[in-house]
């Protein structure tokens, strides 16, 4: 098998298996040795595959790579002379670290005016969709039909602890919002989530509603850690009042935690 079409492979199961993929290709080099296009693959649970023909890079390289799964970047540009304090013993090159991984999944409980708004921004920004809700109107295949709201995944949550169970699956690179429109609900999808291992877990209303629910999680023994992760009341603070608003002021603040992002103005340099 040709070492493109089984990294390709590996990568695939890697994703499916939902892990993260570090490929560090060469992108610039000095030496016949050392072809530029020569890739190796570092996942987040240790596998590696392919190498550069230099064992003293490959190791600096998969060091790099595990280093560069922890931080929030999408690509980052190495030089082989900036990766060791035996610098001058290494081949000389450029090399492209990206990460790759599975797209980012949106679970939202709730399929009101919010979260079926929330649930149409996601789409468009990339992510794979889940939206349910235990009211079988408000998730009918006709209220999402343009083409790229044809991509969102409709459940009838006739059971919304197991419904939120079994969308949030492993919990890697989900991201769940509890968008209900009751007590009940935000409480049967917070338990079913909040130790779930999750990128995020938001859930909307007033500071009282929200701390009646967390304060219900926290008597029935939810861990204090656990608590503190519920981004509660959900969304940056942008003034939203309309559903379409509240759903954006939700999406940044996912894409924020996803990405790593303040949520400061980017002009806020040029006054301080």
């Amino acid at each position: 098998m040709p070492i493109n079409t089984e990294l390709t492979n590996r990568i695939s199961a890697i994703l499916d298996r939902g892990k993260t993929v570090v490929l560090s290709t060469i992108v610039e080099s000095r030496m016949e040795t050392l072809a530029v296009g020569a890739k190796m693959m570092v996942s987040d649970d240790g596998e590696t595959f392919g190498g550069f023909g230099a064992a003293t890079l490959d190791e600096l390289v998969v060091r790099e790579s595990q280093s560069f799964l922890q931080s929030r970047q999408a690509t980052k540009l190495l030089s082989s002379s900036a990766l060791s304090s035996t610098a001058e013993a290494l081949p000389a090159a450029k090399i492209l670290l990206e990460r790759i991984e599975a797209e980012p999944r949106l679970v939202i409980a709730g399929a009101g005016h919010v979260g079926a708004a929330l649930a149409r921004f996601a789409a468009i920004a990339g992510f794979r969709v889940t939206l349910m809700d235990d009211r079988a109107d408000f998730v009918e295949r006709s209220l999402f039909s343009s083409p790229q709201e044809e991509s969102i995944e409709l459940v009838k949550a006739d059971d919304w602890r197991a419904a939120m169970g079994q969308a949030v699956g492993s919990g890697k690179g989900v991201f769940v919002t509890i968008v209900t429109r009751g007590h009940k609900q935000d409480e049967e999808c917070l338990r079913a989530t909040l130790t779930g291992g999750c990128d995020y877990v938001g859930m909307i209303g007033s500071k009282r509603r929200t701390n009646i629910v967390l304060e219900k999680m926290r008597e029935e023994g939810a861990h204090e850690d656990d608590l503190n992760r519920v981004r509660a009341p959900i969304g940056l603070d942008i003034g939203a009042v309309s559903p379409e608003e509240v759903a954006l002021a939700i999406l940044a603040e996912i894409v924020a935690e996803r990405r790593g992002g303040t949520g400061i103005p980017l002009s806020s340099w040029r006054r301080s």
